[in-house]
């Protein structure tokens, strides 16, 4: 079961065994009911390409496995979400925005977490149908003094490790990232 929370702000612990968490429209995976469903739509880099490019996910990639704080924030064309300042002094590097098209929903999870459906341990943020300009920020949390307790996690009220901005796409006006790779590699 998922944890619904109100649409301008969802955050969460999310987890990976498969060394990338995703944001995805749960409608452009309903064919994926099992591994060998999934095998054939997210295997491959190329695959995975392909639904970036439909605007079907967003990669949230850092090639890690691990449970990350992410928190999910929606704005409108007359309010458009961002950082707070907090977010800001520890924002570690930007994405360029990626294109989702949502049909009324979005998931974070793994990427083995992908189907129809959504399975235990994925949020779920309500977003109104249409386009949208997405992109993530890596935080570096722990940069924050008094952030984490003696063995080194997150204490309540931390930082999360990635902050996702959806805003409405602006048509003709953006242009979208579609690496699977969230972030560009230090030096290009």
């Amino acid at each position: 079961m998922t944890a619904q929370q109100p649409r301008d702000e969802v955050p969460a612990t999310v987890a990976t065994d498969a060394g990338m968490l995703v944001l995805w429209d749960s409608q452009r995976f309903e064919a994926v009911v099992d591994y060998d469903t999934w095998e054939d739509e997210l295997l491959e880099d190329e695959d995975i390409a392909r639904h970036i490019q439909a605007g079907a996910l967003v990669p949230l990639n850092v090639s890690s496995d691990g449970a990350f704080g992410v928190l999910v924030r929606s704005g409108t064309a007359a309010s458009p979400a961002g950082l707070t300042e907090r977010e800001t002094a520890h924002l570690l590097v930007a994405s360029q925005p990626y294109l989702f098209v949502s049909r009324g929903r979005a998931l974070v999870g793994g990427i083995e977490d992908i189907s129809g459906d959504a399975p235990d341990g994925v949020i779920e943020h309500p977003v109104p149908a249409g386009g949208y300009a997405v992109v993530v920020h890596l935080i570096d949390w722990q940069a924050e003094a008094s952030s984490q307790d003696e063995a080194g996690r997150p204490v309540p009220g931390a930082l999360p490790d990635f902050v996702v901005l959806l805003n409405p796409a602006q048509p003709g006006r953006e242009t979208f990232r579609m690496a699977v790779q969230t972030f560009e590699a230090p030096n290009g």
